[in-house]
């Protein structure tokens, strides 16, 4: 039961995400509805991404990804300094020995590697956890170029923050 609300929730909330016009993009006029960016110079973040489920985790990053680019921000800040950090489970989704997924679950994750080149291109920063890498036994050389290896991401994740970079964990 609770499985099934959980899966008709991020139905719902892939479905306004696909189906809207503009995606969840907001534009600079709009900017001045949300109170929480008044008095905002800069916006710097680090994504703590852990999520390891292929249809979930193509959602997740679409978003980052849309939230990067969105015009709110850019009223703020031209250019939002996004990092992201993958670890935990996440990195399975990074590697390019997909055995084990289904053949659904490879077509997300091509789609996924999408995002990803696109949002280096962009200049999102990505970085993966060499702990997880480890943990999940996959070979760091299976994991694109574009994303910088780290020994561990909470280290990262925290020197980030120390340098005033918002957290926001997407699990």
């Amino acid at each position: 039961m609770k499985r099934r609300v959980i899966s008709m929730a991020m139905a719902v909330m892939a479905a306004c995400f696909f189906l809207s016009p503009a995606g969840f993009s907001i534009d600079s006029a709009n900017a001045r509805e949300y109170e929480a960016l008044k008095g905002v110079k800069s916006v710097n973040t680090v994504f703590d991404f852990r999520d390891g489920k292929p249809e979930n985790a193509l959602v997740h990053l679409k978003l980052v990804h849309d939230t990067f680019k969105d015009q709110a921000l850019k009223a703020v800040s031209q250019k939002p300094d996004f990092v992201v950090v993958f670890m935990g489970p996440s990195v399975m989704l990074l590697s390019n020995n997909r055995e084990k997924f289904s053949p659904d679950e490879k077509k997300q994750l091509e789609e996924f590697d999408g995002i990803i080149s696109a949002m280096s291109k962009d200049g999102v920063r990505l970085e993966v956890c060499l702990f997880a890498v480890s943990f999940f036994k996959l070979d760091p050389g299976s994991i694109a170029p574009e994303i910088k290896q780290v020994d561990n991401g909470w280290i990262a994740s925290l020197g980030y923050q120390q340098k005033d970079y918002s957290l926001v964990p997407v699990f």
